[in-house]
């Protein structure tokens, strides 16, 4: 799916914010992406969801050098990624719902078909009753959420978030983390930027650890059964 060799990132004429950074993500993982405040988790996401482009080293994407793309290249790569933004970037003069419908809309779907997966996937996160809400009128955590739907309401093949659950009480934050792993079920592979740990500890996923620009890899450990508790929600 992914795949990073000796990847550097730097803004200017500054130092590298990323260094040397090299993994493959499999088709169909998940892994959380942490690290103290300032390591470079939202960098790495800006290039994962080609928002950016690495100073050197080679960034391969569903099995294309990102490094070869032309222009409409690239926004066939992007078409393939959904992303949760830390600052949600919701169009404020748009609803709840069409917030939520855009990405079907550009894809083309029909209307009775982006009625009912919007619907639906609104009354999951819990924002039914808010559907024609504007985003200056909600909560940030309901903003979170809308930008949540959003990002999965196309099933997209690679899910980036930049803390998706930081202004979420714990209910609606393992609400949605149970979202998140039945898309993985379903072949998305996931990436989560978050410093809950809390979270990673239920979730029996891998780590990428970034520390002052460089990347380790941890395995995951499951602590307290989450997944059968969770398995109504499915």
């Amino acid at each position: 799916m992914i795949r990073y060799e000796h990847v550097g990132l730097r803004y200017g004429i500054g130092p590298e914010v990323l260094e040397d950074v090299s993994f493959t993500l499999e088709p169909g993982s998940f892994h959380f992406l942490s690290g103290p405040s300032g390591a470079g988790k939202s960098s790495l996401l800006s290039l994962m969801y080609l928002g950016r482009m690495p100073t050197r080293g080679l960034i391969k994407m569903f099995g294309q050098n990102i490094g070869e793309m032309n222009r409409d290249q690239l926004a066939s790569i992007r078409q393939r990624v959904g992303v949760v933004f830390q600052d949600f970037r919701l169009l404020g003069h748009m609803s709840t719902f069409d917030n939520v419908a855009l990405p079907l809309r550009i894809q083309g779907r029909p209307e009775k078909e982006i009625k009912n997966n919007v619907t639906e996937l609104l009354d999951w996160v819990g924002l039914g009753d808010h559907k024609f809400a504007l985003p200056s009128t909600m909560s940030g955590g309901q903003q979170q959420r809308v930008a949540i739907a959003r990002a999965v309401i196309t099933r997209p093949r690679l899910l980036l978030a930049d803390e998706p659950t930081g202004n979420l009480d714990d209910e609606i934050g393992f609400r949605l983390m149970a979202l998140f792993d039945q898309l993985n079920r379903m072949g998305t592979t996931v990436v989560i930027a978050t410093h809950n740990q809390q979270i990673m500890n239920k979730f029996a996923h891998n780590r990428l650890i970034l520390d002052k620009g460089r990347m380790h890899i941890e395995e995951g450990t499951k602590k307290g059964g989450l997944r059968q508790r969770l398995e109504g929600v499915y």
